[in-house]
């Protein structure tokens, strides 16, 4: 296993700087526009511009990315975000940060596809669960350190910006240097909605509520933790305790929907995200928000794959890819419209109107999934697919995930 860690050590590299020098970013941003004074609506407006972005990076970047080859469209994409990042400390003005994050997300969607095709390239039967496991620490341990950037603002106000264009910059060299032959790139044609909804109804509802609640998270969290009168240190250890605690809830909760019917785990993990959210939304001072904040990330983390798995679960090995790609689709759509949703929100009741709407979408998919309980029957335990945990970036991730759970089945077969 190590041995085919170390195959792929640049593009793990890779990816491990570039979400240091991104991810932190979309805090900063609400960070600094709610201290300019942009009302909550702008600032979601800002946040649901990425998403957009993304969403449509994920249906156009493949013939680019054929065309010139994974190399010279990764540097072009990470050059990209390297100089928008700069642009943020150079033009104060939101409606210009609404162009730029719109482009973020487009070239943030050709580099996952460039780095998860190539990590298709490399996978083999007997190593592909490593590494994506291996793909995942390194995705949410960057986003989750380069939190800690943010407290180098202080004295430098556009400091954060230049070491965020440093780190993208450098991402380029792992992979400009690597051995690792390119990949053929696949047009990967995702399910209409309409099947997917057929084929599992909680499946493409639960994935766009997790779309809907990650993508207010994400776009306002920050702000929530500003406004309730965290400074900016807590702030950054806020937003890392959610993503650490999204981390390590996944494969428990993965494990329990393997042994018992999946929509009974992903409906009790809504309920639960719905009843942390209570607590976030009256929570007072840091004692208040960091142990909640891991639970909410626990939890609403791992709904996206769970309902992932849960669709999988009503699907023949040849739609998998076709489905997964689809369901990326629709949490980049539920992404898209949760910052809006969590704007209005927070313009109606304050700070807690985040959690408040985020509640509201958990409780509502809980609904959803309590009547599917009681309407559809449930696909026995020892005939639901393996749960895999993956990350909520492209479409390139379908293929990879999906030849994981068929080397999955293909063990418990033999």
């Amino acid at each position: 296993m190590f041995a085919s860690l170390l195959s792929v050590r640049t593009l793990l590299v890779a990816i491990f700087m570039l979400m240091a020098g991104s991810g932190f970013l979309a805090t900063l941003i609400a960070i600094r526009l709610d201290a300019a004074g942009a009302g909550s609506l702008a600032i979601g407006l800002v946040a649901t511009a990425y998403f957009a972005g993304l969403m449509l990076g994920a249906l156009r970047v493949t013939p680019l990315i054929a065309r010139v080859g994974h190399i010279r469209a990764f540097a072009a994409f990470v050059s990209i975000y390297s100089a928008s990042s700069l642009t943020y400390a150079l033009v104060d003005n939101w409606p210009i940060w609404v162009a730029l994050r719109f482009i973020d997300g487009f070239v943030m969607s050709g580099v996952f596809v460039c780095l998860e095709s190539w990590l298709n390239r490399v996978a083999r039967p007997d190593n592909r669960s490593a590494i994506l496991a291996a793909y995942m620490i390194a995705l949410y341990s960057g986003q989750a350190l380069g939190q800690f950037l943010l407290n180098l603002q202080d004295n430098a106000p556009s400091l954060p910006f230049m070491l965020s264009a440093i780190l993208l910059s450098l991402t380029v060299l792992p992979v400009a240097l690597t051995r690792i032959a390119e990949p053929v790139m696949e047009e990967i044609s995702p399910f209409s909605l309409a099947r997917l909804y057929d084929a599992s109804p909680l499946g493409i509802v639960g994935v766009l509520a997790t779309g809907l609640m990650m993508g207010a998270f994400y776009g306002l969290g920050a702000v929530f933790a500003q406004r309730i009168g965290l400074p900016l240190a807590q702030v950054a250890v806020f937003t890392s305790s959610v993503i650490a605690g999204g981390v390590v809830l996944q494969y428990p909760l993965g494990i329990l929907s393997d042994r018992f019917d999946r929509r009974r785990v992903i409906v009790g993990s809504m309920l639960a995200t719905a009843g942390v959210c209570a607590l976030l939304a009256f929570a007072e001072g840091p004692l208040g928000v960091f142990l909640p904040g891991a639970l909410f990330g626990g939890f609403a983390f791992a709904l996206y794959p769970l309902c992932v798995a849960h669709a999988n679960d009503h699907l023949t090995e040849s739609e998998r890819i076709g489905a997964s790609s689809g369901l990326v689709l629709v949490y980049s759509a539920g992404a898209v419209a949760g910052p809006l949703l969590a704007s209005l929100a927070m313009g109606l009741l304050g700070a807690t109107g985040l959690f408040a709407a985020i509640g509201a979408v958990a409780m509502l998919a809980a609904l959803f999934g309590l009547w599917r309980a009681a309407t559809a029957s449930a696909v026995p335990a020892d005939e639901q697919q393996p749960y895999v945990g993956l990350p909520r970036t492209s479409t390139a991730a379908a293929v990879l995930e999906s030849e994981v759970i068929d080397a999955a089945e293909q063990d418990a077969d033999s």
